[in-house]
C-alpha cells in the first residue's frame, strides 16, 4: 500500500511537469459515513462534512489529475429505544484525507474519476446519550483514539461536473482498505459517499 502511495507521488511530480494547465479551488459537501466489518450489524451512518482544498492539473482536454487536502467528519451512528428508553452513540472519527483522483472527461463538464486516498487521523471520540423515565437522562464522551489506527488507506470512485464559471459538483465513494481498529483480530474499515460543491479560481 505505501509503494502504491509513492508510486502516486512520483506519477504527480511527473504530470505536473507536463501539465498544459493547473487551476486551485476549495470543496465542501455533507458525509454519508458508516463503518462495515466485525460486530457492526445494527450500527447506522453518520451524517457529517468535509472541506479543504483541490488543484485540477490538466493533461487534454480528457484527462486531468486532481490531488486534494480535505478535513473529513466520519464514523457511525447506533440507536436503540423501547418503551420509556432510548440510547444513541455516536462514533466520531475526524480525517486529514489526501485523495488522488484521475478523472476522465466524458462529455463537456462531466467527468468519472477514480484514485487512492490516504487519511490521517486527527480525532477520534465516542459520544452517548441514555434517557430513561425511571432513571433519567445521562451522557458523555470518550476520547478513542488510543483504539483506532492513526492511518487509514481508501479507494475512491466517483463523477463529477464543471462548469465553465468554475463551479463543479461532485459525488463520491469511498471504499475503506484497510482495518481500522488497534486491537489484534478486529477488521472495521471506512465507508463514506461524499457530496460536494466547489470552484475552481482563475
Amino acid at each position: 500500500m505505501k509503494k502504491l502511495f509513492l508510486f502516486a507521488a512520483v506519477a504527480v511530480f511527473g504530470f505536473t511537469m507536463n501539465a498544459q494547465d493547473v487551476r486551485f479551488g476549495a470543496k465542501a459537501g455533507v458525509n454519508f459515513a458508516s463503518i462495515a466489518g466485525d460486530d457492526t450489524d445494527g450500527v447506522d451512518g453518520r451524517t457529517s462534512f468535509h472541506v479543504g482544498g483541490v488543484a485540477e492539473i490538466m493533461f487534454s482536454e480528457k484527462f486531468s489529475f486532481q490531488p486534494e487536502l480535505l478535513y473529513s467528519s466520519q464514523g457511525s451512528k447506533y440507536e436503540e429505544s423501547e418503551s420509556g428508553y432510548s440510547y444513541e452513540e455516536k462514533l466520531k472519527l475526524d480525517y486529514i484525507n489526501i485523495p488522488l483522483m484521475a478523472k476522465y472527461y466524458v462529455a463537456e463538464g462531466f467527468s468519472i474519476e477514480a484514485g487512492p486516498q490516504v487519511g490521517f487521523l486527527i480525532s477520534a471520540k465516542n459520544e452517548w446519550e441514555e434517557n430513561d423515565e425511571v432513571f433519567g437522562s445521562d451522557s458523555g464522551e470518550v476520547d478513542v483514539k488510543d483504539y483506532v489506527k492513526s492511518i487509514d488507506f481508501g479507494l475512491n470512485f466517483g463523477v463529477g461536473y464543471k462548469m465553465d464559471s468554475g463551479l463543479n459538483f461532485g459525488a463520491r465513494y469511498n471504499l475503506g482498505l484497510n482495518t481500522i481498529a488497534e486491537e489484534d483480530g478486529v477488521d472495521i474499515t471506512n465507508n463514506v459517499i461524499q457530496v460536494s460543491v466547489g470552484y475552481f479560481f482563475d
